[in-house]
């Protein structure tokens, strides 16, 4: 497939606790190749990046092996910023891992920038998606955690460590359960997949089988009352982050992908009501929550435009 009318190809990656991506994207922001494999459940650093290396060049063998311009990736935290030794909390193989590094070696003279993954889901659809044409857009991921990345004024914030739109760490039940960053009530406790899995099977839903956030949503829509009790739960949690999210920010678009976002109705119908229960300042009103419109490939493209968007976007070197 040929590159878009802009030229310029970027490598970008998208690693979390559930799968890793990779596509080549080219300078107009369109996916030329794509690819994922399942992120390896492996104690072992190195059988991860094996995994990793191999995607990558099939992607690029995919896309007709063009000239390269530069490598883009958004990853799990957390990291060091913008050294890229990546501790990602669901994926537990890599612990320090020096990510940036690997990938430098990997791909001599290009430049190599790492994000967190849940910010290129935010700059991917700033960029090109939900959230192109305003200027103050929280972008989201609720799937196997729950992770965010903050526009303002038409830039990336990153923060004083990289980490700022850190919305999965917003405490909204101060008494809540434990979150694996070590707090308690945070958002990703709650929302996550996983944490809502554990908690439908506390109420009794499906008790001791191996089951996952899509058959909860699944069994949901089929009438059962934990199941759909438990995306409520989630629902609410997510509409009182973004409330809080809104009047500190002053939000014009939040655009929410990962898994979950997939349920439609089953999630985004108890967060706009509690959205809308919290968000009363004038100026807090008008805030879009809709769903990422690039689907899966927002964290790629937001991770190309970590190259292809720099002035915008990366501020690091």
């Amino acid at each position: 497939m040929p590159l878009g009318p802009l030229g310029g190809a970027v490598l970008a990656v998208d690693i979390g606790g559930t799968k890793m991506a990779s596509a080549v994207v080219d300078g107009a922001g369109e996916v030329v190749a794509y690819d994922r494999v399942a992120t390896p459940d492996d104690p072992d650093a190195e059988v991860l990046w094996r995994a990793l290396d191999g995607l990558l060049g099939k992607v690029v063998a995919d896309a007709g092996a063009p000239a390269l311009i530069g490598v883009g990736v958004g990853c799990g935290g957390p990291m060091t910023w913008p050294a890229a030794e990546v501790s990602p909390l669901n994926i537990h193989a890599w612990r320090g891992f020096p990510l940036r590094e690997r990938l430098r070696e990997r791909h001599p003279g290009l430049p190599v920038r790492v994000h967190n993954d849940a910010v290129c889901v935010a700059v991917g659809e700033h960029w090109r998606g939900a959230g192109r044409g305003y200027d103050n857009v929280l972008g989201m991921v609720v799937s196997t955690g729950v992770g965010g990345g903050l526009v303002l004024n038409g830039r990336l914030i990153d923060g004083a460590s990289g980490n700022a739109g850190h919305v999965g760490h917003v405490i909204v039940e101060p008494d809540g359960p434990p979150c694996g960053c070590g707090g308690r009530g945070c958002l990703e406790a709650i929302a996550r997949g996983p944490g809502l899995v554990a908690w439908a099977q506390g109420e009794g839903w499906r008790p001791g089988e191996a089951v996952t956030g899509v058959e909860l949503a699944e069994d949901a829509r089929a009438g059962d009352a934990v199941a759909a009790a438990a995306m409520r739960r989630a629902g609410r949690a997510l509409g009182l982050a973004i409330a809080s999210a809104t009047h500190l920010c002053d939000l014009d678009v939040v655009a929410i992908g990962g898994g979950l976002s997939q349920t439609g109705p089953l999630l985004f119908d108890p967060l706009e009501k509690e959205l809308r229960a919290h968000a009363r300042m004038d100026f807090s009103r008008d805030v879009k929550v809709v769903p990422t419109s690039l689907g899966q490939t927002s964290g790629l493209v937001g991770a190309a435009a970590l190259i292809l968007a720099a002035d915008r976007y990366w501020h690091a070197d």
